[in-house]
């Protein structure tokens, strides 16, 4: 491990002390970690310096090839950013977002999201609003809070085997899915180390067949689990790039992933592995239309724009948490609890630029792998930057 890599594992860990969440994992050598935890916090400002040094000495690193560097160079300058928020920089929340993950937020026109109302009447039609009409489709086909572990343990292993396909998972490779409530999110991978992960789904939010399929692929197969249990094997355990055993919040890394949890499922999807996954849930008792469940998955993908249109009411147009709910109600077709807990994340310290990562990392992955399952495996097993993504979808 060189000294960069070092300093740059510290960076990370001393930042993560300042707020909960900010490291998502860490499972690289156990004495740097005890090293932070033993040291007094370090004074945020003082972090911001640590990055602004740290930058430079990654930059004129001979021994570290290019693409490498520039990872690093990337990773560096969204901790540099936060460190630098945190001690109280004047920084306004786009030039945060961007500065951490790459990507600028932007308000999505109405006609957008007026287009995507009108497809979802045309495939849900009938009596009441769209919205109700919604819910009834989704009530209809909801699976019991009791039944979501056993129907996402199922289509996990379906997803696995189809995973295989595409990229040679490591042997020893493991998970286990858990029943969780009252978190701001819908599920949750927590990576372990080890090629092992805790994932968790929450029960509070509604949940359909359709979504299980869904989830699965974004939390497991081939989402974040299989992106961290390959590049544990490939690039720290048989590369020796340690700076991929730390995971943070606001680093364009987050970017990637997210982008891979979102579109896999796509490269993966066709008519004998859609029948499996539908036959699978029939096994659970639910009865999953996915070419249907595709299609209004579809319609709705740009209503998903509507987290970053809240947090920018609220962070960058001085607009107050009501304006914010209202907004995504109106326009994101979600009930007065799904806007709440739309706000509720997009105001939380720790996840409140985060939203940028779902909807930027889905269309610039998209936009990268062209459904070409080696383009994803790429993303799966390299140290691919934001800057690679923007240059594919230009």
């Amino acid at each position: 491990m060189t000294d960069v890599i070092e300093r740059y594992l510290m960076l990370g860990l001393r930042l993560g002390r300042h707020v909960d969440g900010l490291v998502d994992a860490y499972y690289g050598p156990p004495g740097i970690a005890d090293a932070v935890a033993a040291e007094s916090e370090v004074d945020p400002g003082d972090l911001a310096a640590e990055a602004d040094g740290l930058a430079g000495s990654v930059a004129d690193a001979a021994d570290l090839d290019p693409q490498r560097r520039a990872w690093l160079g990337d990773q560096i300058r969204g901790l540099r950013t936060y460190a630098g928020v945190l001690a109280g920089e004047a920084i306004s929340y786009a030039d945060e977002v961007e500065q951490c993950y790459g990507v600028r937020p932007v308000r999505v026109s109405q006609d957008v999201y007026r287009e995507a109302h009108e497809q979802l009447e045309e495939l849900l039609p009938g009596n009441g609003s769209f919205l109700e009409r919604l819910e009834g489709w989704r009530s209809e086909h909801a699976v019991a809070a009791d039944g979501l572990v056993p129907a996402l343990t199922a289509v996990s292993a379906i997803l696995r085997a189809r995973t295989t396909r595409i990229a040679d998972l490591p042997a020893g490779e493991e998970l286990t899915i858990e029943a969780v409530a009252d978190e701001p999110w819908w599920a949750f991978n927590y990576y372990l180390g080890g090629l092992r992960s805790r994932v968790v789904i929450n029960t509070d939010q509604p949940t359909t067949a359709a979504d299980i399929v869904k989830l699965a692929a974004h939390e497991v197969y081939p989402g974040h689990h299989t992106e961290r249990a390959l590049k544990e094997q490939l690039l720290i355990r048989d590369a020796g790039r340690l700076e991929e055993a730390l995971q943070l919040v606001p680093t364009p890394q987050t970017v990637i992933s997210e982008g891979i949890a979102e579109t896999g499922l796509g490269v993966l999807l066709d008519d004998e592995l859609t029948h499996e996954l539908e036959a699978a849930l029939k096994e659970q008792g639910y009865e999953a239309d996915l070419d249907e469940a595709i299609a209004i998955g579809e319609a709705r993908r740009p209503l998903g724009s509507i987290w970053v249109d809240a947090a920018l009411i609220v962070h960058e147009e001085a607009g107050s948490e009501d304006d914010a709910r209202a907004y995504v109600e109106r326009w994101g077709l979600r009930t007065p609890e799904q806007a709440a807990r739309v706000v509720r994340f997009v105001t939380d310290p720790t996840w409140r630029a985060y939203v940028i990562t779902y909807s930027a990392g889905e269309d610039l992955c998209e936009a990268y792998v062209r459904g070409e399952p080696a383009r994803f495996r790429k993303l799966l097993t390299e140290q691919v930057r934001v800057a690679d993504l923007l240059a594919a979808s230009a």
